[in-house]
């Protein structure tokens, strides 16, 4: 059985979104002292949607792969969307990657997280507030979900 998947090789080989971004909306750098895996990644965000994203990572091909493949995951998604996206996603993406590689999905997570953290606090936007909205928000948000979910019959009961 091969150590990697056929998309953790591909990613690795043929990585998407190299490279960087003039005039980003938003930088987020991290790195793992244990490994020496550094991850930056690169966004420009028109109307809360990632128009562009690139990266640059210096580490090992699993981390390169979890690169690529979060870029391709959120690229042209909303920042809600991008804030949800997991380091598990990201390895499920890429079938899978060794258990003593999984930090290198963490990387990917919280590299991205980073970038919109940088562009929210670019932009005057509560950062805390956009990931944990207080509980009247979500109260509301989920009463919005449960009619629109509900047919025209039993909203009018």
């Amino acid at each position: 059985m091969a150590l990697y998947s056929e998309k953790v090789m591909d990613h690795f080989r043929n990585p998407r979104n190299i490279g960087s971004i003039e005039n980003p909306s938003g930088v987020g750098e991290v790195g793992n002292a244990v490994c020496g895996d550094i991850m930056k990644i690169y966004l420009k965000i028109e109307n809360d949607i990632i128009e562009d994203i690139k990266f640059e990572t210096f580490g090992c091909g699993s981390a390169i792969a979890s690169s690529s493949m979060a870029t391709e995951l959120i690229k042209g998604k909303a920042l809600s969307e991008a804030l949800e996206l997991t380091n598990k996603a990201v390895a499920e993406a890429l079938d899978g990657l060794p258990a003593y590689k999984m930090h290198c999905s963490v990387l990917a997570e919280e590299a991205i997280r980073a970038a919109i953290k940088d562009y929210y606090d670019r932009n005057g936007i509560d950062y805390d507030r956009a990931m944990f909205p207080e509980p009247s928000d979500v109260h509301e948000h989920e009463r919005e979900q449960e009619e629109s979910s509900c047919c025209a019959d039993c909203r009018g009961k």
